[in-house]
């Protein structure tokens, strides 16, 4: 790249253009998710589920991506194989999006750098799994070198307006501590029919939310007021895991602590936890975890469209 070149704004795929133009409720996706969260074929049957769900609420899906340097609301059928074919695609967070765009990379969003492309592009509701959050400990680690890592999701959603849905943070994580950011950051939690703050896989995790509601048109009531006031922030709104395949938390509390304890002696480190632990969760659970994912992504999809139509 020469001094000065131009690099393109978001690209936006024509037919969530002319959504965003006529008004339609558009709900902005990850892509990390499906390029390195989950297992090949799953991460096409997410993928497949998510935007049907959407659609079931006449909304449209759109999947953010870098796609060859570009970043882009929505992907090309040719594009979204390549993503879920694994062929070369880095995880891209916020500070990774330039480099992604100048080296003209493949990259997969985390959703810190979704917030950053779907708020360029003008859409305002977003879906997830899970939002990252405050680390554990890894067991082994010495308190001299040991630095507690914090997903850059939070601080993201502390600058940026949008409504962010999902089933609390993932399980892997510190959920007390994550809860207790959320609150310094000045983000909103609300729950829709939950008083919990659900823990991804299971819905009880005993961290009681300040606001619970009954349905997306509340939701899309207090998000309207939140930024009617000039708030940055985005309204963080949690549900639990579909009933029928969530997990018991004292079942996935037993996964985790055993995943981080293989993940402290091979020595997983950085980015390269998260994918790691949620690997090693589902194979502690027999596959369990891999269906309520599967599953959770599909039900938050809904329920973001549900909010995008009532928020418009």
């Amino acid at each position: 790249m020469q001094a000065g070149q131009q690099f393109p704004s978001v690209r936006i795929l024509p037919h969530i253009r002319r959504a965003l133009d006529a008004g339609t409720p558009v709900v902005a996706l990850e892509s990390s998710v499906l390029a390195q969260g989950l297992p090949i074929p799953h991460n096409a049957d997410a993928a497949r589920r998510m935007i049907e769900a959407i659609e079931s609420v006449a909304a449209v899906g759109a999947i953010t991506a870098v796609a060859c340097g570009t970043p882009t609301l929505g992907l090309e059928p040719k594009e979204l194989e390549r993503f879920l074919g694994r062929d070369n695609v880095r995880k891209v967070s916020a500070r990774d999006l330039a480099a992604a765009m100048a080296l003209r990379a493949d990259g997969a969003t985390t959703v810190a750098a979704a917030l950053v492309i779907a708020s360029r592009a003008g859409v305002r509701v977003f879906a997830t799994g899970g939002i990252g959050g405050v680390h554990r400990e890894m067991p082994g680690s010495s308190p001299a070198t040991w630095v507690r890592d914090e997903s850059a999701d939070l601080n993201e959603m502390a600058r940026t307006p949008m409504i962010v849905v999902c089933a609390g943070a993932k399980s892997i994580l510190d959920l007390p501590a994550t809860w207790e950011r959320l609150d310094t950051l000045g983000i909103p939690v609300v729950g829709v029919g939950t008083d919990e703050f659900p823990g991804f896989y299971t819905s009880k995790t005993g961290i009681r939310l300040t606001t619970s509601v009954a349905d997306a048109k509340a939701v899309a009531a207090i998000a309207n007021a939140h930024f009617a006031l000039g708030r940055g922030q985005s309204v963080l709104v949690v549900q639990p895991p579909p009933a029928n395949v969530a997990l018991e938390s004292d079942l996935v509390e037993r996964a985790v602590n055993t995943a981080l304890e293989r993940a402290g002696r091979e020595h997983v480190r950085g980015g390269d936890v998260t994918p790691y632990l949620l690997s090693a969760v589902s194979s502690e659970t027999g596959g369990r975890s891999l269906e309520t994912n599967l599953a959770l992504l599909e039900s938050n999809a809904r329920l973001a469209a549900e909010i995008a139509a009532a928020f418009i």
